[in-house]
């Protein structure tokens, strides 16, 4: 259709953004059959490029058409009410300013797929079709026919097939109805969540009087007699029985109930079970506070009343998830809605179940593994004001009508980071800012502060609670150092291995924590030096055992394994240095009888299976369990007496000014899922460099001596919390043409930044996915108006580079406040 004149027949314009990386939004006409169905926040569909079609957001009515220009009209109005609000809108501006990205990129990431329908978006048959045949209208039986005959559709197809244009309309009716799918939402099943439980074996159920036997031959067995009454008593008051509720009614551990098992009185079976855990058991009473939880309370409460962002600082097993329950429970009274950001959400089971079992169906949760249908559903529950949502960092962009509450939970973690595509935003930074416009409080809570959040408290910019002693008692665990010698083969020192047998004696668990996956992190040839490296990447392949394959970790190529060096010829090929796999591997030689599990991202790739392994582990079925950093974060288990780290030195030695916080973070939080309910859990670290400053104030659960430590260093070097950083990395696929760009970038840049610019510089890792890589690096002094300047200076000298002869295929990546 051609485009109309401004002037000619539109009621009004509107400004829409495009969920494309354009850099501003749009103006279109509103015909007059539209003037009262269009406002600001509902999708209208809209022609854009070559005949593309696209579910644009309305951001700005009444707005002056550009002159000169011609203006295409609006094709329909897809929603009946807005499906963003406001204060959204003001948040993702803030976002594309801030993160120096376009707001498409910014709408793109907020938005879930439901809408953001496009031409070529794909359509298949949902569940309740047949169901709901009767009650269609002619245009919805006519794509349903067309369905059942190709099984998917392209929204181009459907519009050939109504002979029409406007289909957005009828399409969101259809998926609201849920007689339509976006073809991704195919990709993951849904699986119901087993449990492990307990009951009597057979003849004891059939035939109840041969009990008397199983009572006799426990005669000397006090504790399993105990547990075998605990299990008859409770079977006649509940429907099923877990582990855990043996543990607490006969207070015994898992090596009794597995004594009864051996003998056959007990077995162990799996049990579907809802995942909506308030659909199974009552809603939870809250414990009541400690001396020590009662005081961080008040002074959070205090703090809060002058400051809007409080830091918790909280030893692990301190009891914060406490606190921040009681808060969640008066912002609920009060008809408030929290936001509780978690870094990962898959690696959270625990605390989504413990806050699903005291707040029942007033929880959500949101994250990246939510279908779309799901996310459609939480973004409009969240709409009509659900009081309680989880989330990892995307919970940021859901419409929150009444915020006042955002927790961030381990506001350390990296993973708050947004690392690719755009916009690259710290959540925790961002969940401060929206709180701003909300007029909502943010607590901050955590083991091991990021030095920038310990720095604004400190400085007096946030508030401050801390709590050292951890809940109920429990000791800090003890920390030992265990020197390794350079060229040792062995990843298990004699100390380690003599922990864990005894350990696993005691009937406790061990948790192993290397913090790089596969089997080996090399594989060379001892005569030339040659080693199996990405073809796309310039890092070493990882051999993985399991499938007996090379594999890169940063672009997932992967490859057989070579039989001879491809260079010499030599058969006798090695492999270097150790990770998870090898570990779990190696275990099994020393622990034939126990069982051993994995937990990276090669084990927990499947939407469930993180949940099965934090479960086994819960309910005893592993006794060692090996891990990446994983294992750090939010686990809770009664019964692990011994935390080994196999190799500090790999943390402590990576090329980054960070180094030394994370190492110091990750081996704390490691550390911390040692002995947190019975007894004083037990923490070896073995490390090549024992006088290294960090594993001093690691053993001695010193956060001050590394916070003072590491701040004058930052100082001294120009690194947060004193100084911005912003880093530009220019991409493409010839390293002739990203070397030519970077001369480009760095006489655009140096006259206006000077010694404040550095590089141009080729990053550790030069060539990733097939693109070269170079790096720029740019200190600036903590000031709004310069840091502003600063990012409209990068963003213009990108732009001028795009336009240079032979550059225009230069990707330039912007991170601000890189992680």
């Amino acid at each position: 259709m051609p485009a109309l004149h401004p002037t000619e027949t539109f009621a009004y314009h509107v400004q829409v953004l495009l969920p494309l990386a354009i850099a501003k939004p749009y103006t279109y006409g509103v015909p007059e059959s539209l003037a009262d169905a269009i406002g600001v926040g509902m999708r209208v569909e809209v022609e854009f490029g070559k005949k593309r079609r696209y579910a644009a957001l309305v951001v700005e009515t009444g707005v002056a058409p550009p002159k000169d220009q011609p203006i295409k009209p609006v094709l329909s109005a897809i929603d009946e009410t807005p499906i963003a609000l406001p204060v959204q809108l003001k948040f993702w501006h803030w976002l594309a300013a801030y993160y120096a990205c376009t707001l498409g990129e910014v709408m793109t990431a907020a938005l879930p797929a439901h809408y953001k329908l496009v031409s070529e978006t794909a359509i298949t048959l949902g569940p309740h079709f047949e169901e709901d045949m009767a009650g269609l209208d002619d245009k919805e039986y006519l794509i349903l026919e067309a369905l059942t005959i190709q099984h998917e559709l392209t929204l181009s197809q459907v519009q050939d097939i109504l002979q029409q244009r406007t289909v957005y309309p009828i399409i969101r009716r259809m998926l609201d109805k849920k007689l339509l799918f976006l073809k991704e939402d195919l990709k993951e099943k849904y699986q119901p969540k087993r449990i492990a439980c307990i009951r009597l074996k057979e003849p004891y159920v059939s035939q109840p009087d041969k009990l008397q036997e199983a009572f006799e031959r426990l005669s000397r067995a006090g504790r399993q007699m105990e547990a075998l009454l605990a299990v008859i008593q409770l079977s006649r008051q509940l429907p099923f029985l877990r582990k855990e509720d043996i543990y607490k009614a006969a207070s015994v551990d898992h090596a009794v109930i597995q004594g009864l098992i051996k003998k056959e009185i007990l077995e162990v079976y799996d049990r579907e079970v809802s995942r909506l855990s308030s659909l199974e058991e009552q809603a939870a009473s809250i414990d009541d506070f400690s001396p020590q939880q009662r005081q961080a309370y008040e002074d959070i409460r205090h703090a809060f009343s002058e400051k809007d962002v409080v830091l918790l600082h909280g030893v692990t097993g301190s009891g914060k998830t406490r606190l921040y329950m009681e808060f969640i429970r008066e912002a609920i009274l009060r008809n408030e809605q929290v936001l509780y950001l978690l870094p990962e959400i898959a690696l959270t089971t625990q605390i989504i179940e413990r806050l699903r079992r005291v707040f029942g169906n007033q929880v959500a949760v949101y994250h990246s593994r939510l279908n779309n249908n799901e996310r459609v559903e939480l973004w409009q529950e969240t709409l009509k004001g659900k009081p309680l949502v989880l989330g990892a960092r995307s919970a940021l962009f859901l419409p929150y009508q009444r915020l006042k509450w955002i927790i961030v939970d381990e506001e350390h973690d990296s993973s708050f980071k947004q690392q690719d595509p755009n916009p690259r935003y710290q959540g925790r930074d961002a969940a401060i800012y929206l709180a701003k416009l909300y007029g909502a409080k943010v607590l901050l809570g955590t083991a091991t502060p990021s030095l920038e959040s310990y720095f604004n408290a400190k400085q007096g910019k946030y508030g401050l609670a801390e709590m050292h002693e951890r809940f109920g008692g429990v000791q800090m665990p003890e920390l030992r150092l265990v020197p390794m010698k350079a060229g040792q083969s062995q990843h298990f020192s004699p100390e380690l291995l003599e922990a864990l047998n005894e350990t696993l004696d005691r009937g406790e668990q061990a948790i192993l924590f290397q913090n790089r996956r596969g089997y080996a992190p090399a594989y060379r040839c001892p005569t030339c030096n040659w080693h199996a490296e990405c073809i796309h990447c310039d890092v070493s392949m990882t051999y993985h055992k399991q499938s007996h394959a090379l594999k890169c970790h940063y672009c997932n190529y992967q490859t057989k394994v070579p039989t001879a060096c491809p260079a010499c010829g030599n058969q006798q090929l090695v492999l270097q240095g150790f990770g998870t796999e090898k570990v779990e591997d190696e275990l099994a030689i020393y622990f034939p009888e126990r069982k051993i599990a994995r937990m990276d991202y090669d084990t927990v790739r499947s939407k469930n299976a993180h949940t099965q392994i934090i479960q086994d582990f819960e309910e005893g079925r592993i006794h060692i369990l090996v891990g990446t950093q994983m294992v750090t974060k939010g686990l809770d288990f009664e019964r692990v007496g011994l935390v080994g780290v196999l190799s500090a030195d790999q943390l402590l030695q990576f090329p980054d000014f960070r180094a030394a916080e994370r190492a110091f973070q990750l081996m704390t939080q490691v550390s911390g899922r040692a002995g947190r309910k019975h007894r004083r859990g037990l923490v070896l670290i073995q490390a090549l460099n024992p006088s290294h400053p960090v594993l001093g104030e690691v053993l001695n659960h010193d956060f001050s001596t590394f916070y003072q430590r590491e701040l004058q260093e930052r100082q001294r070097f120009e690194y947060p919390p004193f100084f911005r950083l912003i880093r530009i990395t220019l991409k493409h696929v010839k390293p002739e043409r990203v070397n030519l760009a970077a001369e480009a970038m760095a006489k655009l840049l140096a006259p206006q930044f000077g010694h404040r610019i550095k590089g141009p510089a080729v990053p550790p890792v030069g060539r990733i996915r097939g693109l070269y890589l170079i790096d720029f690096l740019l200190k600036m002094e903590r000031t709004h108006s310069r840091i502003a300047q600063a990012k409209t200076a990068i963003l213009e000298a990108a732009s001028q580079i795009a336009q240079m002869e032979g550059l225009s295929g230069i990707r330039v990546q912007i991170d601000v406040d890189p992680a």
